[in-house]
């Protein structure tokens, strides 16, 4: 750092400044006063020269031209002394060589003419030219004179060149003395500084290593002035704003940890839109809103305008807005509420986004789901009313048709019962409720039970079943009464949809990194493609032309999914239209029996 930009360098030019200013200003009043001085004295002492050269010459009797020479001659050879009459100069102690000076021009003078007019004495500092051409500044004194009667005047001239050597000596000997002060000064300035500086120093340092984060750096404690007073408050500083930046930073990290948890997505954002901070699910949001509007991400794009359009609506309303957008398939509720810096000054928003499309297919699942139930037990009980009514008013001629009406009845009431049942089922493995018996079980052995329970219904329409197992004598861990609810699904499926001349395979296979593997397959009329996704949702039925009563409750698909889900595993399902259906699923290997 420079001297003239340090404490040092301002201080000791601070005090330099002051002490040279006073020492100027007392030396020039000290040269003055010494001048002013010295002046004095010289007019005193040429007056009262002057006057008792008057008494001695009027009081010795002879020659004045003697007893004014031996007077001039005691008054020394820096007076010198001119005695006039009128425009005569009758007495003159100044040389040849010296002061250019006659009666003319003493009279010339209005000062001193007044010792000429007004017999006064006069003193007066005047400039007198020397036979060189130099200028003499000297001190005259005139004073009136009565001699042998008449009136002269004697005029007293000394040089200022003694006084003005005096003075040159008094002002360099101030000039030195201001030297010394000068030089005591600038140490004692740079002493002082030091002694300030040092301790800033390090405050300095310490308050850079803070701004680095470095919160245990301390001051040292030197002095007990204020220099040290001021380090307790640094130190106490320091520990309070590590205190507080903790406090901040475990705060920031709880609201991070908060958002990043949240299902909701949250935004916060200023108020002309620039995005401040965001969680995992607003960032789901961002990319759908700008993948659609064909942005890119790190483009730094502000927030959506749905965002900003709710925003200006809550910043002239004063209060939250709620809005909704679809993007990219799914449904987004939006809410927006003001950030205030004051009460009168808002400063932005926070957006807090729910992604809303389960909720909505939850609602349509539950309406559908009222619908197809609804749907569903409507025409086994208009049948069942219809029959019974046909009973009740004997509209049957013979005891047959009394037996067939009974017999539609009983075979309704059954598959009422069915639907029931599976809503059950259904309704329990949804809500998790249901608890699996694992047993380890034989394939081979399991699987013939349960494929020989259709032979005689496969025979009858001339469909023919066979089975191929890849492991005859493996075991595996699972609910033999689930999974045997599964199978039969898929194959009575299989059958339905199964024409005559048809064949249906029942395959298993193990796989180190899958499990195992079980497929049912059919030569069928298959599923279209655009109703595969749908083929496990409740109520869905891809054949539309057979009739209900033959096509089930169209909830044997869905239950048999959530079975496979419940033992951790996977169903899924492959067709091509009028070439058949394969529906496969994998149980994983379980180690240790689960009761």
């Amino acid at each position: 750092m420079m001297l003239w930009g340090s404490v040092v360098g301002k201080l000791w030019a601070t005090i330099l400044l002051l002490v040279s200013f006073v020492l100027i200003v007392l030396t020039v009043l000290l040269v003055e006063f010494f001048e002013n001085f010295q002046i004095e004295n010289i007019e005193n002492d040429l007056t009262k020269t002057a006057e008792q050269i008057i008494k001695v010459t009027n009081d010795h009797q002879g020659s004045h031209t003697d007893v004014l020479q031996i007077a001039s001659e005691l008054i020394g050879n820096e007076t010198k002394m001119i005695i006039l009459n009128d425009d005569k100069m009758v007495f003159s102690s100044i040389g040849d060589d010296e002061i250019e000076i006659t009666p003319q021009s003493i009279k010339s003078d209005t000062e001193l003419l007044k010792v000429f007019t007004e017999r006064k004495t006069v003193k007066k500092e005047m400039a007198l030219s020397k036979k060189n051409d130099e200028d003499l500044s000297a001190i005259v004194v005139g004073v009136p004179l009565e001699l042998n009667g008449e009136k002269d005047e004697v005029f007293l001239f000394q040089s200022l060149e003694s006084m003005e050597e005096t003075t040159k000596s008094t002002t360099q000997f101030i000039l030195l003395a201001a030297g010394i002060a000068i030089i005591l000064t600038t140490f004692f300035a740079f002493f002082l500084s030091t002694r300030i500086n040092a301790p800033l120093v390090k405050m300095r340092e310490a308050a850079l290593a803070i701004a680095r984060g470095k919160f245990d750096t301390k001051v040292p404690i030197l002095t007990q002035d204020e220099i040290g007073e001021l380090a307790i408050a640094f130190n106490q500083m320091r520990k309070q704003l590590k205190f507080n930046m903790n406090a901040l930073s475990q705060e920031k990290e709880h609201l991070s940890s908060i958002l990043s948890s949240m299902a909701d997505g949250v935004i916060t954002f200023n108020k002309d839109g620039t995005i401040l901070e965001t969680n995992p699910p607003a960032e789901r949001f961002l990319q759908s809103w700008y993948f659609e509007k064909g942005f890119n991400r790190e483009d730094n794009v502000n927030v959506p305008l749905v965002l900003m359009n709710l925003f200006d609506e809550s910043d002239s309303l004063d209060k939250e807005q709620i809005g909704e957008i679809t993007l990219q398939g799914r449904d987004w509720g939006l809410i927006v509420s003001p950030l205030y810096t004051t009460p009168d000054n808002i400063r932005g928003a926070v957006a807090i986004i729910r992604d809303m499309t389960d909720e909505r297919r939850m609602d349509k699942l539950r309406t559908d789901f009222i619908a197809n139930v609804s749907h569903e037990l409507r025409t086994p009980i208009s049948m069942l009313q219809g029959y019974s009514e046909a009973i009740v008013d004997d509209i049957a001629g013979s005891e047959e048709e009394k037996l067939e009406m009974a017999r539609i009845i009983y075979d309704e009431s059954l598959r009422m019962g069915r639907l029931v049942n599976d809503l059950l089922d259904l309704a329990k493995l949804e809500s998790g409720k249901m608890n699996l018996s694992y047993e380890r079980v034989h394939i081979s052995p399991y699987l013939k039970r349960i494929t020989s329970k259709f032979a005689v219904l496969a025979k009858e329409k001339g469909i023919s079943i066979s089975m191929s197992l890849q492991d005859d004598d493996i075991d595996w861990h699972f609910d033999p009464d689930r999974i045997e609810q599964v199978l039969t699904n898929l194959i009575d499926n299989a059958i339905r949809h199964t024409p005559s001349g048809g064949n249906i395979d029942v395959i298993q296979r193990t796989s180190d990194r899958r499990g195992l593997v079980i497929e049912v397959r059919d030569s069928g009329s298959g599923i279209p493609e655009e109703d595969l996704p749908f083929v496990f949702e409740r109520f869905y039925k891809a054949d539309k032309a057979r009739t209900r009563g033959r096509s089930g409750t169209g909830l044997g698909l869905a239950i048999a999914k959530n079975i496979i889900n419940a033992h951790d595993g996977y169903i899924s399902v492959n067709s091509l239209l009028d070439k058949g259906t394969t529906f496969s699923f994998i149980l994983p290997r379980i180690m240790e029996n689960p009761e």
